[in-house]
């Protein structure tokens, strides 16, 4: 597998510090993430001893792969699960504390490819627990647990045979076979996983409890479409960096606050929800999820901030924050605030101007904060500038008095709460930057 350096040109970089980037900033994103999970893996070869001559031998069927079916083993080693398989096990093996089959996953990677592929291949894979997870396709139970990987043939015909049995692997499930679920959108331009099997998949103690329902399907399905419509309908540039950068949903709980949506460094291209509400709901989740997807990804390339111990008012947290929090949180509200910029064009709810009116101000704050930290580099001042200049362009957009009234409203509450409940620790110099200059210019 070939592996080589990225670098994110500077005017896609301006675009995406402006809030947007499209579809140019997104395949630059991707093949960012690409060589990120090709290195990791690698440092999953580089590091093992145990069953290293397994681990060998699947890496050089997936490089095989890569040149033969490159769409297909291109897929397995974005997939978001492999990625946090990969980081998760070479920090082990550095520590010494990863498991003697960790690194054979690596097999069950070149499967999927070869399945993918649809070529005949012979790999070992573990089988913890007695099943082995093919990422991206589903989960084989094979029986016991054998305690040492297992010889698993792809036929190339659909199908492995493993333990002395065939397998079918398609998408209905069979004996011995848990397919995953993908949900397409109506107009067949997206097709996301929907993972809720995979033990990488999200944190454990966040993910539902068992697998979603033929019902929760159908709500999930319904949702997705309405979302889709409104994201291709209103919000282009974002639709186009959903079809390029988001694969997989990941079900979680929902917060004792309601819906709950996320994302996390180590599983770009999952975003991970709880059962969405409606279609405008996790419209604006998606959205919010490919923000700190972008950064996420900018920041494997590009240094944008100095260590800083301190923490930091954030307008949309009820407790300090650290700087790449802030810098996250500011980000990621921009593009909401960019969402309901132009969803209330064609909403007639004063909802949309009441979020709109509240994040411009929020994000607009968090720049002033950020760029007055004295923590940023070179490059982290220019694009933070180019995140406060959008937003101060919007500040003077017309918004409705009583939604403007709400959203100033909102904004002094949480001031006061967070005041109310860290005001001591900002005197005591555990929060350092308590509620910052106004945002307006």
């Amino acid at each position: 597998m070939r592996l080589r350096p990225h670098r994110i040109p500077d005017d896609v970089l301006d675009s995406l510090a402006a809030g947007g980037g499209g579809a140019r900033a997104a395949e630059q994103l991707v093949a960012v993430r690409h060589s990120r999970n090709l290195m990791l893996i690698k440092g999953v070869l580089d590091h093992c001893r145990e069953h290293a001559e397994i681990v060998k031998r699947a890496h050089d069927l997936l490089s095989g792969l890569g040149r033969q079916a490159p769409d297909a083993a291109g897929k397995l080693i974005g997939y978001p699960a492999v990625g946090a398989w990969a980081r998760h096990t070479l920090r082990g093996l550095r520590a010494g504390t990863a498991g003697p089959l960790e690194p054979v996953r690596l097999g069950a990677v070149a499967a999927a490819a070869a399945i993918r592929a649809g070529l005949p291949y012979r790999i070992d894979v573990p089988a913890p627990g007695g099943e082995i997870m093919l990422p991206s396709l589903g989960r084989i139970t094979v029986g016991p647990d054998p305690g040492e990987p297992v010889r698993l043939r792809v036929t190339g015909d659909g199908a492995v045979e493993v333990a002395g049995r065939r397998i079918p692997v398609g998408r209905a499930a069979g004996p011995g076979w848990t397919p995953l679920h993908a949900i397409t959108v109506a107009d067949g331009t997206v097709e996301l996983i929907v993972d809720d099997l995979d033990p990488y998949r999200w944190a454990a103690e966040t993910v539902i409890d068992g697998r979603l329902t033929p019902t929760d399907l159908r709500t999930w399905q319904d949702r997705l479409d309405a979302a889709w419509r409104t994201l291709k309908g209103t919000h282009r540039t974002t639709a186009a960096e959903l079809r390029a950068m988001v694969w997989v949903l990941t079900p979680i709980k929902e917060s004792t606050g309601g819906g709950t949506s996320a994302t996390a460094r180590d599983l770009a291209g999952t975003v991970a929800v709880s059962t969405p509400p409606d279609g405008r709901w996790l419209a604006v989740a998606l959205a919010r999820g490919l923000q700190h997807a972008k950064l996420d990804t900018v920041l494997d390339v590009v240094r944008l901030m100095l260590p800083d111990d301190r923490r930091y008012y954030a307008p949309w947290r009820g407790d300090p924050r650290p700087l790449p929090d802030l810098l996250h949180g500011a980000y990621a509200h921009l593009g909401v605030a960019g969402f309901w910029r132009r969803q209330r064009k064609v909403d007639d709810d004063l909802y949309p101007h009441v979020q709109f009116a509240r994040w411009r101000e929020a994000a607009l704050e968090a720049t002033g904060t950020l760029l007055d930290s004295g923590r940023l580099t070179p490059e982290g001042t220019r694009f933070v500038g180019a995140m406060r200049r959008t937003l101060t362009n919007w500040i003077t957009d017309p918004v409705p008095a009583p939604a403007l009234d709400e959203a100033e409203r909102l904004t002094r509450a949480h001031r006061a709460a967070w005041l109310a409940l860290h005001s001591h620790e900002a005197a005591a110099g555990a929060a350092d930057r308590g509620p910052g200059r106004s945002a307006r210019p």
